[in-house]
């Protein structure tokens, strides 16, 4: 096989695993018209129409899904193997691309990449970070980061850092005229600031407290998709946000927020990192997974 006929395939899968050239031209480092000529080639040269094209999408034609089902497992034994030279280098090498939730991207990783990239200088990092539930497997990831009760089957899991739990905390101007909520069912009766999830759907608010779990519908005037906002909404007196402590930490002190319902705000140590158990376990993944294990 020529290194002509290796890039052409390896454009290929990037661009079936995105279903963009764009996102596949950042990837592989080219203008999105050198992915795009990259892919004409073999279809010119052997007549077939690997994608469907719009303006708007990209998706495979019934021959580029068989082509990607036949080439997938050959490219993961070609990173095997080329993953076998780490036994002869110092350190991994390699790119190692991650699926985390947005909403606690920063507080997994943070202490983490500088450390990890110093100690390992042939390591690559492509972190994905998004609240959207995602298909590791199937969107080409080598592992992902979820909450326990959220994993896919046939997965491996291993428990990583740190303990992350929520906190409802409101402005000393919204909890003024009301007050605050003791229990859990009090929240019916306070603004809260509602987080959607990209499918849709809205997020209960969930509790435990002595071994008693509650989940609670809240509704409020403020719907949104990103916590940095609903902390900026609930400082700015739109009503009550629940969010990651890890957020709202220094307010408190500070005194531009007061925290509620704080004994009902359980740690939740259930994270963990995830790979597909038919997987090769690279060197470069192995070192992400030391350097987040409890």
């Amino acid at each position: 096989m020529h290194g002509t006929e290796l890039a052409e395939l390896s454009t290929f899968l990037a661009v079936a695993r995105y279903r963009s050239f764009k996102k596949a031209a950042v990837e592989r480092r080219v203008a999105a018209s050198a992915v795009s000529h990259t892919i004409r080639s073999p279809e010119e040269r052997v007549g077939v129409r690997l994608f469907h094209r719009t303006t708007r999408s990209v998706s495979l034609t019934e021959a580029g899904n068989r082509f990607l089902s036949e080439l997938h497992p050959a490219f993961g034994q070609i990173e095997k193997a080329l993953d076998s030279l780490n036994l002869f280098h110092d350190s991994p090498f390699g790119t190692v691309r991650i699926n985390i939730p947005n909403s606690i991207a920063p507080f997994v990783m943070h202490n983490v990449m500088g450390p990890l990239l110093r100690q390992n200088l042939g390591l690559h990092l492509d972190i994905a970070a998004t609240d959207r539930l995602v298909d590791i497997v199937e969107d080409g990831f080598d592992a992902g980061i979820r909450f326990g009760e959220r994993l896919m089957q046939d997965m491996i899991a291993v428990h990583i850092k740190p303990t992350l739990r929520f906190a409802v905390v409101g402005s000393p101007d919204y909890l003024k005229e009301r007050d605050p909520p003791l229990v859990p069912k009090d929240l019916r009766q306070h603004s809260c600031i509602r987080y959607r999830y990209p499918s849709g759907a809205i997020y209960n608010w969930q509790f435990e407290k002595n071994g008693e779990a509650v989940d609670v519908e809240v509704d409020g005037p403020v719907t949104l998709d990103d916590q940095a906002l609903m902390v900026e909404a609930a400082l700015q007196g739109c009503g009550l946000a629940y969010v990651w402590d890890n957020r709202v930490m220094h307010h408190p002190a500070a005194g531009t927020l007061i925290r509620c319902l704080d004994d009902w705000c359980a740690p939740d140590n259930g994270l963990f990192l995830y790979y597909p158990s038919r997987r090769y376990l690279s060197a470069g993944l192995r070192a992400v997974i030391d350097m987040l294990k409890v």
